[in-house]
């Protein structure tokens, strides 16, 4: 494991967050760009589907428990692989940590949004918008949002150009679906 550079404090780590989340790209001097850095980043991302597996053993359901922390663990490590290979394939591979450390703390800004989007649809909601609209309104938001950050994280944390960068989300995301779909289709299909 190698380390280089200061240990980056949480509320550093906090300031990058909030300078990504507005399209700042200075917010990429907020992380270190080690292995330790990376690994720091992904450990809270396991420990809650860690906790989560660990409750449904503990209620009796150990199969359950183990498959859903197993399937959280292949989606949550799919998208540093792919998108270490694309880097690496486009010479960008000496940046990836930082991106990477960037990326896994940066998911932790989609709850915040999740929740702030609830308070602006219910404000609209008690405005008279039609109900049926609340949850693809939502989704619309957090799902664009989303994509919307994975694009900016790879475009200024890997210095790739714009179709690169869409490249890059498309790829990630395909290939996470398919890790996570792909045995579900072939167990309806056996």
């Amino acid at each position: 494991m190698s380390y280089s550079g200061p240990r980056r404090s949480a509320p550093a780590i906090l300031t990058g967050m909030l300078l990504l989340a507005r399209g700042r790209p200075e917010g990429f001097q907020h992380f270190g760009n080690s292995t330790q850095a990376f690994l720091a980043s992904l450990a809270p991302l396991i420990a809650f589907p860690f906790v989560g597996g660990l409750l449904l053993v503990l209620k009796g359901s150990a199969i359950a428990g183990l498959v859903s922390f197993l399937e959280t663990m292949c989606v949550l490590l799919a998208q540093p692989v792919i998108s270490e290979v694309l880097a690496t394939w486009w010479g960008k591979g000496d940046l990836w940590l930082r991106y990477a450390t960037a990326l896994n703390w940066c998911q932790w800004l989609m709850p915040v949004l999740a929740s702030a989007l609830i308070v602006i649809v219910g404000f609209m909601l008690s405005l008279g918008m039609p109900p049926n609209w609340a949850v693809p309104l939502l989704l619309a938001g957090l799902g664009g949002y989303a994509l919307w950050l994975q694009w900016f994280l790879a475009r200024y944390g890997l210095l790739l150009s714009g179709s690169r960068a869409a490249s890059l989300v498309v790829l990630v995301n395909l290939g996470t679906a398919a890790l996570l779909l792909g045995p579900h289709l072939f167990t309806a299909l056996g």
